[in-house]
């Protein structure tokens, strides 16, 4: 029984949220990675004052941010590093946007390939204007304005866009609407909620008003699922396997890989215990039985599930190498995530014995086939690092993973728990 770092993409959204409103907030149980750490490191070059706070007796990391008000952040002295982090950039761009100042947002070499095009559309629509390198790619230059509300339709199912529309929208005159082709997680429309404000959803459109105040809370962030996500594969892949995760993230618009999971054949017992702020959290408990006799399952996943489980596709790949055969198209977003993951994801595998196969806008692995060992690189890509892994763990010879230390910018203690659980 192991807990997993608290929830990444939740502990973006609760800082930016916590530096708009009024009064003081405290976030128990934020993530500790490198990702959010670009995040707070942003905030505070922006004139918020955030402290870190004891573990207390639940022994989880606190962050205590002192809130300045809608569109009362103060302009940089200079470059906002978001280092790896495509989520703080994007969603950091909606809050800028609305500030009367210019505000240079930048980032490590791997952050500095992904194209930002998809945000710098309908925020410029919304009145704020850009600068950018190669047209798309950072650094990137927002140069706020007193901004209008738009109605926006992405053509890109990604929950990131969908966030910055809506924290750009929040300080802007009028009712921003955001309409989706696809679903995609929920975390902004539920964090706004918790900090005060009212968002109303009719179908697929979230419709918030612009200048709600925001007040400031006690939080508490459940465990991230998509990191759960690893220790789960691993014990799917191990026969004789149990494993439970405690306090983890239930929100039904992550749930997605718990779904592939059982398709696979796998035991996913899932149990809510409460929520917190509005999101959903339990224990999810993976069970595998001593054998693995029996006909090898094969998926099929493709553009109705793909944005629920983007994140998690690295370990179902891997995974699928020692419990079955798994093909995915409609990922195209994976090629421009902390690495080409699509490229990256095959040619890793290949190297360890894997029979893959690189698609345009996914992959196919035919497991079954003994995977050797051999010599892989996570690419500064955390998922990766993880995925190689897991992939390792049926493994006849040793892995050996260079840049496994990319696992740290969401799972600080991966590697850690993992022996933990092997042993």
């Amino acid at each position: 029984m192991i807990r997993v770092p608290g929830d990444k993409s939740i502990s973006h959204r609760y800082a930016l949220l916590a530096a708009l409103a009024s009064g003081r907030t405290t976030i128990r149980n934020f993530a500790p990675g490198g990702d959010c750490a670009s995040t707070l490191a942003c905030l505070a070059a922006l004139g918020v004052s955030i402290e870190r706070g004891p573990a207390g007796v639940d022994e989880t990391p606190m962050v205590v941010i002192e809130g300045r008000g809608l569109r009362g952040l103060t302009a940089p002295a200079e470059v906002l590093d978001c280092g790896n982090s495509g989520s703080t950039m994007r969603m950091l761009a909606g809050v800028v946007a609305a500030h009367a100042f210019a505000s240079t947002l930048a980032g490590d070499r791997s952050l500095s390939g992904r194209p930002m095009r998809r945000i710098m559309v309908p925020l410029a629509q919304m009145g704020a204007r850009f600068e950018a390198a190669d047209g798309d790619r950072p650094p990137l230059t927002v140069i706020g304005a007193d901004l209008e509300a738009i109605a926006y339709v992405p053509d890109v199912p990604s929950a990131q866009v969908k966030s910055a529309v809506l924290l750009a929208g929040l300080q802007a005159r009028g009712t921003t609407r955001v309409t989706e082709q696809t679903p995609t997680r929920d975390h902004t429309e539920r964090a706004l909620g918790a900090f005060g404000a009212t968002v109303e959803r009719a179908g697929r459109t979230v419709s918030l008003a612009g200048r709600q105040p925001l007040f400031g809370l006690e939080a508490r962030v459940p465990g991230d699922l998509s990191s759960a996500a690893f220790p789960l594969a691993a014990a799917a892949a191990l026969p004789g396997s149990d494993v439970t995760i405690e306090d983890v993230g239930l929100n039904e618009t992550r749930a997605g890989f718990l779904d592939v999971l059982h398709r696979f054949g796998i035991s996913v017992e899932t149990e809510r215990t409460g929520q917190w702020q509005g999101e959903p959290m339990g224990r999810v408990r993976v069970r595998t039985e001593t054998t693995t006799a029996g006909a090898r399952p094969f998926l099929e996943l493709g553009r109705d599930i793909v944005p629920a489980i983007i994140d998690e596709l690295p370990v179902l790949a891997a995974l699928a190498t020692a419990h079955g055969e798994l093909r995915v198209t409609g990922a195209a977003e994976l090629r421009v995530k902390e690495s080409d993951r699509i490229t990256a994801l095959v040619e890793g595998l290949r190297v360890l014995g894997a029979d893959a196969e690189e698609l345009p806008d996914g992959f196919h692995i035919r497991g079954g086939r003994p995977l050797t060992g051999g010599v892989v690189h996570a690419r500064d890509d955390h998922r990766l690092a993880m995925a190689f892994a897991i992939a390792a763990l049926t493994a006849r010879a040793p892995v050996t993973i260079d840049g496994a230390e990319a696992a740290a910018v969401s799972y600080p203690a991966f590697f850690s728990d993992l022996e933990r659980l092997r042993a």
